[in-house]
């Protein structure tokens, strides 16, 4: 099909879902238009993804692609505590993807995940890219007036929380790099090894955000400061305290690391304490609550559970991790785009 059947395809399977609630016109028009809620404000992020920078077609299928394009601005939007409502999404891809299945397959795994999230897709772009793919997301959310939570607001005393596991995203890039490839759907009798390998290379392949825990901590306001993991706990951490004015003591035998990292990567001489600090892409939300609060929070939000990892110290600057009796400055070491050596 030419880019003007493609774009009614598109517009044909996003009203499949049927529009959310605000959307006055979507696909169709030069722009689009909705109506915020009163008493809201619009939170909007956007995320350029990038072949053979932030993906390989090689190690993924294009449905997780599709997957992760969506999972990583609905990671943006839940650190901020806001609820998730319209997408806009633009492509550019060379003739050689433009003319196989991959585009459709890549549709799938979007809509399935905003499907699952009430997200609506409501326009973007498609063009003739040179020879790589370059995808580009855009989500707005909302959330109560005054109601967002920003990277500023930890304050010494606070706990600090993360969700989930750390590394195990990490752990996942690093065996694709050492040659695991994810198995396909059709192949039932995979081994116990196979599942466990899996499991982490979907990890890094389509990332779960935490929008469930992001809506509570955001509607009933009990995270002062918040960021989404996606460049590594070292780096995140570090913004936080950045934006806030503040230092951070974290205990390394608190940071919750999956005892499967530990297992595989143990064998193949990988650090996974190294992973948990610096390895990027868990999509898991690191927070900062106040003391009073710290016994309001649920254990579990969508069977994730929640680890406190430290505290927010009065020493602009200075995050600091303890291990046993040593204590060591912890420096940015997540991921960079322009640092060739990352």
């Amino acid at each position: 099909m030419n880019e003007f059947e493609f774009i009614k395809h598109i517009r044909a399977r996003a009203e499949e879902r049927g529009a959310f609630s605000g959307l006055v016109r979507g696909i169709g028009d030069d722009a689009a238009v909705f109506n915020a809620l009163a008493g809201s404000d619009v939170v909007v992020s956007t995320d350029l993804l990038v072949e053979d920078v932030d993906f390989r077609l090689a190690n993924t299928r294009a449905d997780l692609l599709g997957h992760k394009a969506l999972a990583v601005s609905l990671s943006d939007i839940a650190a901020m505590g806001a609820r998730p409502r319209w997408a806009l999404l633009s492509l550019g891809v060379p003739e050689a993807v433009w003319n196989s299945g991959f585009l459709d397959n890549f549709y799938d795994g979007f809509f399935k995940l905003a499907a699952r999230y009430g997200v609506t897709l409501i326009g973007g772009d498609v063009s003739r890219a040179p020879d790589k793919v370059v995808i580009d997301s855009i989500l707005i959310g909302e959330t109560p007036k005054a109601g967002a939570v920003f990277r500023s607001g930890a304050r010494p005393g606070d706990h600090i929380f993360v969700t989930g596991f750390l590394g195990d995203a990490a752990a996942g890039l690093r065996l694709i790099e050492r040659g695991a490839q994810l198995q396909q759907p059709s192949q039932e009798a995979k081994t116990d090894e196979a599942r466990r390998l899996d499991y982490l290379l979907l990890r890094h392949l389509q990332p779960e955000p935490r929008v469930g825990w992001g809506l509570l901590l955001g509607e009933q306001q009990l995270a002062t400061a918040m960021i989404d993991i996606s460049d590594g706990l070292s780096s995140d951490l570090n913004h936080l305290c950045a934006e806030s004015k503040v230092g951070a003591l974290i205990d390394a035998a608190c940071i919750p690391i999956d005892p499967l990292v530990t297992e595989i990567t143990g064998r193949r001489a990988l650090d996974p304490l190294m992973l948990a600090l610096h390895g990027g892409e868990d999509f898991e939300l690191l927070f900062t609550v106040a003391s009073e609060n710290v016994g309001l929070l649920p254990r579990r939000v969508d069977g994730v559970s929640v680890c406190r990892i430290g505290e927010i110290t009065s020493e602009p600057g200075r995050v600091r991790v303890t291990e046993k009796d040593r204590t060591w400055n912890l420096e940015g070491g997540g991921f960079d785009h322009f640092n060739l050596k990352t």
